[in-house]
Parts: structure tokens; sequence; C-alpha cells
């Protein structure tokens, strides 16, 4: 029974502090191994809890490298905000411009409701300028064809009143001629993108020994655009294109082509025009 006594009593532990010269005891501190390591572990605990409350509660986090300090985070809400009213602006003029190609052409244009609420989301002048301008614009169509007596709604417009997009920007190296070369050449670096000069369908988009990989697409108000040795093309028969989508690659393919350019051809009622005298190349 003693023995048993003996192997469960509880080891105990003294820290004391003497003084050299006359070994006088000045402390002296009592403790066992469990109360040794709940110690350790409250101040270790203590020590954290007080560490991360001076950086997460105290202005001394800003000395952290890479922490965004208060005008940082002030730049970066106002850049949030002024990119937001960038978007906001793109769009509002996106529609304008959408709705002024759709009632130069004689489609119908989008309703004037979905921009005037997206330019009071803006919260932005513009937005009710292009609103209004849209809606003279649409006013002054309506009493151009007040008078027409054709029960054909759509508004057939010449050539000389339509908006084409550049195809290409490069260097004319030859020009147009009515007999020998009614059409256009256009130098460009190869692979220089080709883009469709008005909206219209592919009617042709494929591969002649003359001309190389050629293009055809057919306009309104019965126009016809050509775009020859192309590199590559970017679109296939029957694709509906927007003026100014991507539709070839500029090369020099063919048995016909000398260099890389771009052979433009422009059809209005069957016959070739000058392309120049209504495109900006």
């Amino acid at each position: 029974m003693s023995r048993q006594n003996k192997d469960t009593k509880v080891s105990k532990f003294r820290l004391i502090l003497v003084e050299d010269q006359t070994h006088k005891q000045l402390w002296s501190l009592r403790f066992t191994r469990v109360n040794f390591l709940v110690t350790v572990i409250s101040i270790a605990v203590c020590v954290t809890v007080a560490f991360y409350s001076i950086i997460a509660f105290t202005p001394v986090r800003t000395f952290i490298p890479g922490y965004p300090d208060a005008n940082a985070r002030r730049a970066a809400i106002q850049n949030a905000i002024l990119a937001d009213s960038l978007e906001n602006k793109m769009k509002v003029w996106e529609i304008y411009a959408v709705n002024l190609r759709k009632v130069l052409s004689g489609e119908e244009p989008m309703k004037i409701d979905s921009l005037i609420s997206l330019g009071r989301a803006a919260g932005t002048a513009e937005a009710d300028f292009a609103a209004s301008q849209d809606s003279l614009l649409r006013q002054q169509v309506m009493e151009e064809e007040q008078f027409v007596i054709s029960g054909n709604k759509s508004r057939v417009l010449p050539i000389e009143g339509m908006h084409f997009f550049t195809p290409l920007k490069g260097v004319i190296s030859q020009g147009y001629d009515n007999v020998v070369h009614p059409f256009v050449d256009i130098t460009a670096p190869a692979n220089s993108v080709v883009k469709a000069a008005l909206d219209g369908t592919v009617i042709f988009a494929g591969w002649t020994d003359a001309a190389g990989y050629t293009i055809q697409i057919q306009h309104s108000n019965d126009i016809v655009t050509i775009y020859k040795h192309n590199q590559k093309l970017l679109k296939n028969t029957g694709d509906k294109v927007s003026a100014g989508t991507p539709i070839a690659l500029v090369g020099s393919t063919g048995s016909l082509s000398t260099g890389d350019h771009l052979h433009f051809e422009l059809w209005y009622k069957g016959e070739a025009v000058d392309p120049t005298k209504f495109i900006n190349f």
C-alpha cells in the first residue's frame, strides 16, 4: 500500500532566486509539470491575442509591406466608380450609333425607352443628349416618309447617302478605271484584317485560281462588295456580317496577284462604281 502511494505522488519543483554574495533567498516559486505547461500555454495565447489585436485594430498594420493604406483603398474605389461610369457611357453611345445606323438604312430602331433608362442609370447628361438626338432623327425620318404613297415601309437610300466602313487602311496601288480597271487595289502588310464595308450576307466565300481566296457580300439597296487575293477567309457562305466585322486576312493568293494587297470591288445595281468616292482608304 505504501509503495502505491509513493508512485502516485506528484513531483514538485522549486525555482529560487538568491543573492550571489550573501546567498540570501530573494524569491522562490513552487510548481508542478502541469502548472508549468498551463502557464506557458496561457502566456503564448495572451501574446498571440495581443499581437493580433495590435495588427488588426491599430494603424500599425499599414507598416506591413504590401498592405494597402487608406489612400490606396480610396483610389481603388474611385477608379472602380470611374470605370463603371465610362462603361455606362460607352453603352449609351453604342445604342445611339446602332439606332442611327438602323434609321439611315430604313430599319426599325431600338426602343428609345431602353436608351433613356440606361442614361438615367448612368446618371450622365450624354445619355439624355443621345436620346434627344435619336428622337429628333426619328421624327425627321417620319416627316420625310409621311408623303410616300407606296406600301413599302423600307427606306431605300441612294448609294451617296450610305455610310461605308473602310475595309482596309492602306495605300491604293492601282486606282479605279471604268474600262481597264473597274476596282481598286489597296496594299497593306500581310495578314492585315479585312473588314466588311456594310451590313450584309456572304454570298460566296471560297477559292478561285485567278483571284485566290475571295469573299462576296450582298448588301441592301442592290449593293455588292467583293474582296479578292486574301490569305485566309474568316467567314463562310451564308454568314450574316455587320459593318466593320473582320471577314478575311490580306494576302497574295491567286495567279493574278503580284504582292500582298486587297482587290476591292463595289457594285451598285449591277454596275461597278468607284469605291474611292464613298470610302476613305
